[in-house]
């Protein structure tokens, strides 16, 4: 807590000035602590509850190479496989993100001496909020840019939604699959791809893939329960119909309404694989 409050209070001070003054020198540090905060304070949170083999120095390079190889990965193969959004689309982006921090994390835990599913989950989420992080800086960004010039504003929406989410995505679903690459790695002295951990990549590509699709199925359905005959006409004709403002105010609550959903059961199967986790006490280090 003491993490999160001082950062916020140093990023909402940068805001303030930065609105004030319009120094744009300032836009950096915008950007990165509104992206690296939340995925900062969780992983912190998370190496509190580790075992004694995750060191700081193993946290600190599974969040930034981690992160970073991840998404260098993620949109090397993206850009080469995938080229329109669809649902087939939103599965393979899900399939490509979810196995390059798969990879990463193997990568990482090659030399570790011992391998419990609790380090797993640890280390498995300082990829994901890397990964999260480094991806939010680039959503940020982006959103600086508008037709009309830079938007100080849009920046500033942009970091606080993706704060709010970064809790629910990335960090807790390469925290499952870590820890069950881990799990597989106790019984088998190193980490190993079983079916165990592929049933949990899948599990956890779905939840990404939903995640990613919340906008196009809140649409969908927008249109579904208040589309008038001709909204759907024209979109059979290829045209974009003009929308109402309550066909606005439900597109948004249906969008919200999924991710919190999305993001609840990922949590929820999370909560249930630490206390699994949990049920078997950590190694004691031999003495002498």
């Amino acid at each position: 807590m003491r993490i999160f409050v001082i950062g916020l209070a140093l990023w909402v001070a940068t805001v303030l000035v930065t609105f004030t003054t319009r120094n744009a020198n300032l836009i950096p540090s915008i950007i990165l602590i509104g992206s690296f905060l939340s995925p900062v304070t969780f992983v912190t949170y998370a190496f509190g509850r580790a075992d004694q083999v995750v060191t700081a120095q193993r946290i600190f390079t599974a969040f930034v190479y981690g992160g970073l190889l991840g998404v260098l990965g993620a949109s090397v193969l993206e850009a080469a496989v995938l080229r329109q959004p669809s649902g087939l689309g939103f599965v393979g982006v899900g399939l490509i993100e979810e196995a390059v921090k798969l990879a990463g994390l193997w990568l990482l835990a090659r030399r570790l001496p011992r391998y419990t599913m609790r380090d797993g989950i640890v280390l498995g989420a300082a990829v994901g909020f890397g990964f999260a992080a480094f991806e939010s800086a680039g959503y940020a960004f982006n959103a600086l840019f508008t037709s009309t010039g830079p938007s100080l504003l849009n920046l500033v929406e942009t970091e606080v939604l993706r704060g709010i989410l970064t809790p629910l995505g990335h960090g807790v679903w390469t925290a499952v699959v870590g820890g069950a690459l881990f799990a597989a790695a106790a019984r088998h002295g190193r980490p190993r791809l079983t079916g165990a951990v592929l049933g949990w990549y899948v599990v956890v590509v779905v939840l990404h893939a939903l995640w990613d699709a919340s906008q196009g199925i809140a649409q969908w359905l927008t249109l579904i329960f208040t589309g008038a005959p001709w909204q759907l006409l024209l979109l059979e004709l290829g045209a974009a119909p003009r929308v109402t403002d309550g066909q606005v105010h439900l597109f948004t609550a249906l969008t919200w309404t999924l991710l919190v959903v999305d993001g609840t059961v990922g949590l929820l199967v999370l909560r249930r694989r630490w206390r699994r986790a949990t049920a078997t006490p950590l190694p004691t280090p031999e003495v002498g």
